[in-house]
């Protein structure tokens, strides 16, 4: 377990489709899974329930295009059933899909967080649609990235390098990933770095809490720099 981390996309092997086909789906499902085994697209972990642990389980989602009605499928497979775990895109292979008043903005944010030596990867619609080639972004759809942060002073250089990014019609959301893979969405993060909130939200594996003090956020260096 220790080598999963939340939005970590995981592809399966033949016997473990076969197993999720065999399943009593309803049609639109069925047909959603089907495409999705036949052309080896990934699935994404999401949190990890203790009884799918204790039975070894790997605890995932898809989350479907529009021709299905953007269901989201939870699924659960045996470890045995993943083939290999892989990441989301990373922003600089996804600015074709932006709309083009935004593409400026996206490679002027790649070279801000490039400074600081963070990389954005995109999740939610774009980071579906990149992987897919399925329509997942409509309008309106945020542009979502995950940023992993080493420590508590560049999760504040990085969130701010994020709440500069300006486009218009388009939305920047995301979350910024400590090294034990503690996630914390950035304007959450600024709010509370600024004293306007008395805690933030930390979401992990396996769970999310409110926290309070930045004892978390200590631990999450540490296991960055044993890592």
């Amino acid at each position: 377990m220790s080598h999963l981390r939340r939005h970590q996309l995981a592809r399966l092997t033949d016997a473990g489709w076969s197993t999720i086909l065999q399943r009593p789906w309803d049609e639109q499902a069925r047909e959603c899974l089907t495409h999705w085994a036949t052309h080896r697209l990934p699935l994404v972990v999401t949190r990890q329930s203790v009884d799918a642990v204790a039975d070894g389980y790997v605890a995932l989602g898809l989350p479907s295009p529009a021709q299905w009605d953007k269901r989201r499928l939870p699924l659960q497979v045996p470890h045995a059933a993943v083939l290999r775990f892989d990441a989301f895109p990373q922003l600089a292979d996804v600015q074709v899909l932006l709309p083009p008043s935004a593409r400026r903005p996206a490679r002027d944010l790649l070279d801000a967080l490039d400074t600081w030596r963070a990389t954005a990867r995109v999740f939610g619609s774009y980071g579906w649609q990149a992987i897919s080639a399925l329509a997942h972004v409509r309008p309106g759809s945020d542009l979502d990235l995950l940023v992993n942060v080493d420590g508590m002073e560049q999760a504040d250089a990085v969130a701010h390098v994020l709440r500069s990014f300006d486009a218009p019609r388009l939305r920047l959301d995301g979350e910024l990933v400590f090294g034990d893979g503690a996630a914390v969405a950035w304007r959450e993060w600024i709010e509370w770095r600024a004293g306007r909130a008395r805690a933030v939200v930390v979401k992990r594996l396996d769970g999310v809490a409110l926290q309070r003090d930045t004892a978390w956020c200590e631990r999450a260096e540490l296991a960055e720099l044993v890592a």
